[in-house]
């Protein structure tokens, strides 16, 4: 039996491994948790289980160039401000806010990935109540965690001992988020774990 694709196109496990690679490069760092994620949130939002969203990053425009009204291409824009965390919404009537981050070291995630506004964000999410945590990609072993900001921030504030979390630590104070078919992520059963 020949698998394929509803286009028709017949499966090949070495184009997809080579297309997977390929999609993974240092320039699309990051993009395939970010997609695992985002499609996550989408089944989830409509399976009526959570209802989380991607939050837009706050730019203004300042150029377009129209070489025709169906190609207008953005050449000159500017962050409006800074941006807080990637994903917010509201969970078992908790609100929930997480910044996704994915690294290339085998044995640690850097502080350096992630922005001093956002751990104020994050903390100010635990401190009225919410759900506040980092989803952590490590690229080398494709192991996915959840980490509490609770866990996170006293590590990153106190920098005179470590610039990063051991990959040990988020390994014991964190949840493993397993893969699935459908949602790609079980991000929902990791802080079942962690909150519920």
């Amino acid at each position: 039996m020949t698998l394929k694709y509803p286009n028709g196109k017949a499966y090949n496990k070495q184009t997809l491994t080579t297309a997977r690679s390929r999609h993974t490069s240092n320039k699309q760092r990051g993009m395939t948790l970010e997609e695992d994620i985002n499609t996550t949130i989408k089944y989830y939002r409509e399976a009526g289980r959570a209802l989380i969203h991607k939050k837009p990053v706050p730019i203004q425009v300042v150029n377009v160039n129209y070489p025709s009204r169906s190609r207008a291409k953005i050449t000159e824009a500017y962050f409006r401000q800074p941006s807080t965390t990637d994903y917010h919404g509201i969970y078992r009537g908790r609100s929930i806010d997480f910044e996704a981050k994915e690294t290339h070291s085998k044995t640690s995630f850097p502080f350096k990935n992630i922005h001093p506004h956002q751990v104020e964000h994050l903390k100010s999410v635990e401190a009225h109540g919410g759900i506040g945590c980092l989803i952590i990609g490590f690229d080398s072993s494709q192991e996915i965690y959840l980490v509490p900001a609770s866990i996170f921030i006293p590590k990153y504030e106190d920098q005179s001992q470590r610039k990063s979390l051991s990959i040990d630590l988020v390994r014991n104070e964190g949840v493993f988020i397993e893969r699935s078919y459908a949602p790609p992520l079980k991000v929902l059963e990791a802080i079942d774990t962690l909150y519920f």
